[in-house]
């Protein structure tokens, strides 16, 4: 614990001030992009349920080059480091922390051992950028308890990028407070997708029998 103690000072600092302030002092290339907060089923492909492993956070790059990610990690609402992310993130690529990914890296260094710990009544995810002894807020996003149900995600709009929708067709959402649900499901690791139908391929001569 005692490595992040500096670390847990600044982002105590650091949220005192508003998140536009915080994003202003670093290029933002890396986004939040989607969250499940209450998993019913094994979505970490371990082959068994937790509701602590399966748990997920999603980021995508939206830079023009390869993205280090070393200086990069998740926290909630507590601020407490989740994840530091690790590795490099090729443009328009996803990146996926699942709860078991959280746990592990806890437990690797000497912080608490909780996974992710998302707030299935509502909680907030954070995305931090250590810059030398600084920590700068770059991304965030508050979710509430609707979008915290069972197998339901939260993730950025697949038309509208700085919006936020409902991917709940595992688990319908028929109330009004927004984010409204889209009827797509949750796409871990993968790039928010949805009603997509591809479009049956056909002759040219079956397309002439229609129109005689």
């Amino acid at each position: 614990m005692r490595h992040w103690r500096p670390l847990l000072l600044v982002l105590s600092v650091v949220l005192l001030h508003p998140p536009a302030t915080a994003r202003s002092a670093c290029a933002q290339t890396l986004f939040l992009n989607e969250i499940l907060a209450a998993p019913a089923r094994d979505w970490d492909d371990s082959g068994a349920f937790s509701s602590r492993d399966d748990e997920w956070v999603e980021v995508v790059h939206r830079g023009a080059a390869p993205l280090d990610l070393s200086a990069f990690l998740i926290t909630d609402s507590d601020s407490i480091p989740r994840y530091r992310l690790s590795g490099t993130l090729a443009p328009n690529a996803v990146h996926l922390v699942t709860g078991r990914m959280s746990y592990d890296w806890e437990r690797a260094n000497g912080q608490p051992a909780f996974g992710l710990s998302l707030g299935n009544t509502g909680d907030s995810v954070l995305l931090w950028q250590i810059t030398a002894s600084d920590t700068v807020l770059v991304d965030a996003y508050a979710y509430r308890a609707h979008e915290a149900a069972a197998d339901r995600s939260v993730g950025r709009a697949i038309d509208a990028p700085h919006g936020w929708q409902l991917f709940d067709s595992l688990n319908p959402y028929t109330g009004t407070v927004l984010p409204a649900g889209n009827g797509c499901a949750p796409t871990p690791g993968a790039i928010n997708t949805c009603g997509l139908t591809p479009a049956p391929s056909s002759s040219w001569g079956r397309l002439k029998a229609l129109y005689r």
